[in-house]
């Protein structure tokens, strides 16, 4: 995973935590503006999270922040 992806993931983790608790859940969409203007950041964050990992389509931020900060 590229640096600035994984700044971005912790980054709005820790935003999402912040605001709505340990209990807030995200997707990989969280990650980036609603206009896909970086598709291929988009596509490496999609392989990490479902090809990769297999995860839900929503899981908790402290959890992928945790993955994301262990990489």
């Amino acid at each position: 995973m590229n640096k600035i992806l994984k700044a971005k993931i912790i980054e709005v983790c820790d935003k999402k935590i912040a605001s709505k608790g340990d209990g807030v859940g995200v997707s990989f969409y969280a990650f980036f503006k609603n206009k896909n203007d970086n598709p291929e950041l988009l596509m490496e964050a999609a392989t990490w999270w479902i090809k990769t990992h297999k995860l839900d389509h929503f899981e908790k931020a402290v959890k992928i922040k945790k993955l994301v900060e262990n990489l």
